[in-house]
């Protein structure tokens, strides 16, 4: 005797639903890893700023301290000439606007945060150093007293 096992189909099988419970959670950690790992651009330079070299550095603790002068012969030579320039910010300077840049800094800053304040000047190798103490100068009439040159690390030839 023959015996035949039945097995029944229910029907077509059903298509398995994907769970996006987790979807929103690896979203935003995304979103969060690009938010952490993410620079924005601060400036646009239209001066030169090859950094000198220096050997004995230190890096800066709180960044967020930080105000940049940025010194140097103009990128756009034929618009601009070649004389050393004083960049604040996105726009270029005259010695005279330094003193309201310093006090616009001071006012971004909470009042606690002021004293210490650093400005940062990023002066391009190939500049004299007459433009420089004439910032120095300004600065200093304006009781803006922690100054830093900026430099990268490596080598000084020709000492």
């Amino acid at each position: 005797m023959l015996i035949k096992g039945r097995f029944r189909k229910d029907s077509a099988p059903a298509s398995q639903k994907i769970n996006t419970a987790s979807l929103p959670d690896i979203i935003f950690m995304l979103l969060f890893f690009f938010m952490v790992t993410t620079t924005m651009r601060e400036t646009t330079l239209f001066v030169r700023n090859t950094l000198p070299p220096a050997t004995e550095i230190q890096k800066l603790e709180r960044k967020s301290l930080v105000s940049f002068i940025y010194i140097g012969s103009p990128l756009q030579s034929n618009i601009f000439g070649t004389e050393p320039r004083i960049q604040l910010n996105d726009t270029f300077a005259s010695l005279n606007e330094i003193a309201s840049f310093v006090e616009s800094e001071r006012q971004a800053r909470p009042e606690n945060e002021r004293p210490i304040m650093i400005f940062s000047m990023k002066i391009d190798r190939e500049t004299k150093m007459g433009i420089v103490t004439d910032v120095k100068q300004e600065l200093r009439l304006v009781n803006a007293l922690n100054i830093n040159y900026s430099t990268t690390r490596g080598e000084v030839r020709g000492m």
